[in-house]
């Protein structure tokens, strides 16, 4: 069955501060996920990047097997 999300080495940095290293994961249809962790542990980092808010800085996050484009639409 095709993942619903996947993400393929999903990593985030600021500076010298690695916040996420390396998730890799796929979502089947159906399948229910939770993100638990300490504060700091990255949680709100890897949301924001399965969303589109912020661009990883190195892997890929898919939806129904496309790539997602990172940024924002403006209003009006």
């Amino acid at each position: 069955m095709n993942a619903i999300i996947e993400t393929s080495n999903l990593t985030k940095r600021y500076g010298p501060v690695t916040a996420v290293d390396g998730v890799s994961l796929r979502v089947a249809p159906g399948e229910i996920y939770a993100f638990l962790g300490l504060n700091g542990a990255g949680k709100t980092t890897t949301i924001r990047m399965l969303l589109g808010m912020i661009k990883p800085t190195a892997g890929e996050v898919c939806i129904l097997q496309s790539p997602i484009r990172t940024g924002f639409m403006g209003n009006g």
